[in-house]
């Protein structure tokens, strides 16, 4: 395993164990995604920022797998400051990478640590636990832009 591999597995044992974001208020909307293959489940909601219309937060619960929480955790930290096409076009280049089965990698600089997640997409079987938060975050998009 090279030391970038062992770096990128490191940043997501980490988030595992100590989430960023976790937690929802009450009365916020939210999407609530399930990968029904392993049971992984995602809550997720965004708060936006009134005056600037960009994400001002990310709040979440959930239970599955280290991939599928640091995957929310990740997510919490990257969102924040994106508008609601900036943030569109950044899950959808996400996925593009996660279902390459390794031939894109995630760009670090503007993925930052969730450039760790690019080795997922050698695992089809767990780019759906990584996408959970991701695929809550483009619902919520959808319906706020309807």
């Amino acid at each position: 395993m090279s030391s970038l591999e062992q770096l990128y597995q490191q940043i997501i044992l980490d988030h595992a164990k100590s989430p960023h974001g976790r937690g929802l208020v009450a009365g916020e909307e939210s999407s609530h995604q399930r990968n029904p293959v392993c049971g992984d489940e995602i809550t997720l909601a965004l708060r936006w920022d009134a005056a600037t219309g960009s994400v001002a937060g990310v709040g979440w619960e959930g239970a599955g797998c280290s991939i599928s929480q640091a995957s929310a955790s990740l997510f919490s930290d990257e969102a924040p400051g994106k508008s609601s096409e900036e943030l569109q076009a950044f899950i959808e280049e996400f996925r593009e990478a996660l279902r390459s089965r390794g031939a894109i990698e995630l760009d670090e600089e503007r993925f930052g640590d969730a450039a760790a997640l690019s080795g997922v997409s050698k695992y089809v079987a767990r780019v759906k636990c990584a996408m959970l938060a991701w695929v809550a975050a483009e619902d919520l998009l959808t319906r706020r832009d309807g």
